[in-house]
């Protein structure tokens, strides 16, 4: 039986998966199974299938099963399919799931791995990479599937997310004086957090990822209309670039706002169980970056942050796919509007396919 890769895209998009991924993860398996290949499911809840030898180099294609909220049904209008993950990442996943059915490694592993929790806490690739056995010395290589309009993204940002928070001293409203307004100081924090990121920025500027960014989100402070708040709290999103990590970024923050308002300011990263996705970057003479420049792509950075910050620790990786995360109307990943273009899922199928060819069939020097 021949896969095809659109109806199994547009079955896929019909799936729910903001909510749980229990039904997207048994239509994937269901269609492993009818063509042949047995998989399995990791304990962290991804799903694994695995075909060739250990005799060479082993490659991983990854992409992950879930979704952001809400569902959007899916919508064909003649060769673009509209509805949520119909890029972000089931149009990837498609075109992953055609090239792994039709490769045949000869020499090495071919493996697919899809992750659940990819877009809130990663628990499902935190889980499976440490058993992945990968080896960048061996050759081995990994693709994850994001919407990158067909380019090879060699390096991408990292996402940290944390709390200011900052002290105030609760007093009568009518009294305002008596107290310290926490409020007010926030005001004082969140100039602070824009000249901590236009400082960060001219230190750090990376030459194909640009500068770092740091953007509050979300503030939540007081208790009462008539009472002088006394704590506030201030959500920060930072787009981070190599080398900065999550720790450091943190130690930097919290240390300028102490020295810049004193011990009433405060940072700390948010508690998480996974680690968070750091920026990574891969040597432009990447074996597999070499593969996919071999087939016309063309090499850029991904914008947004992937779990390809967790393989990248292992071999190395690039982002590719069918789609885009924007286009000149607006957002399209994670957007209402969400939508790919058919040919592109069968191209990007066809690509990954010749990228196979050629990993498995050169010699690691």
């Amino acid at each position: 039986m021949e896969f095809d890769p659109l109806e199994f895209l547009e079955t896929a998009v019909e799936t729910p998966s903001h909510e749980t991924v229990e039904p997207m993860r048994a239509l994937l398996c269901d269609h492993l199974a009818a063509h042949g290949v047995e998989p399995t499911v990791h304990d962290g809840g991804s799903v694994l299938a695995s075909k060739g030898n250990s005799s060479g180099p082993h490659i991983v294609l990854n992409t992950h099963l879930d979704t952001v909220a809400p569902h959007v049904p899916a919508e064909r209008e003649g060769d673009v399919l509209h509805g949520r993950g119909s890029c972000d990442a089931k149009g990837p996943l498609a075109a992953m799931l055609a090239a792994f059915l039709d490769c045949k490694p000869g020499r090495g592993r071919l493996t697919l791995a899809v992750t659940p929790d990819e877009e809130l806490r990663s628990h499902g690739a935190a889980a499976l990479v440490p058993t992945l056995d990968l080896d960048g010395e061996r050759g081995d290589a990994v693709i994850v599937g994001e919407p990158t309009g067909l380019d090879v993204c060699t390096a991408g940002k990292g996402r940290f997310e944390g709390t200011v928070r900052v002290e105030g001293e609760s007093a009568h409203a009518a009294e305002p004086h008596t107290g310290t307004n926490a409020i007010t100081g926030a005001a004082a924090a969140i100039e602070a957090i824009d000249e901590f990121g236009e400082r960060s920025d001219a230190l750090s500027v990376h030459p194909d990822l640009g500068a770092p960014t740091l953007t509050p989100t979300i503030v939540e402070g007081g208790a009462a209309t008539n009472q002088v708040p006394a704590g506030c709290e201030i959500v920060v999103d930072r787009r981070s670039v190599p080398p900065e990590t999550a720790t450091g970024f943190e130690r930097d923050l919290d240390d300028y706002l102490h020295e810049r308002l004193g011990s009433t300011m405060s940072f700390a990263l948010t508690e998480r169980e996974t680690p968070f996705l750091e920026a990574f970057e891969m040597p432009a003479d990447s074996r597999v970056v070499d593969a996919f420049r071999e087939t016309g792509c063309d090499a850029r950075p991904f914008t947004a942050a992937t779990e390809a910050s967790y393989f990248a620790r292992e071999a190395p990786t690039v982002v590719f796919g069918p789609g885009d995360l924007a286009d000149g109307d607006g957002p399209v990943a994670h957007a209402e509007r969400e939508y790919v273009r058919l040919p592109e899922v069968e191209r990007a199928a066809a690509l990954l396919g010749q990228v196979l060819i050629s990993l498995f069939r050169k010699t690691h020097t």
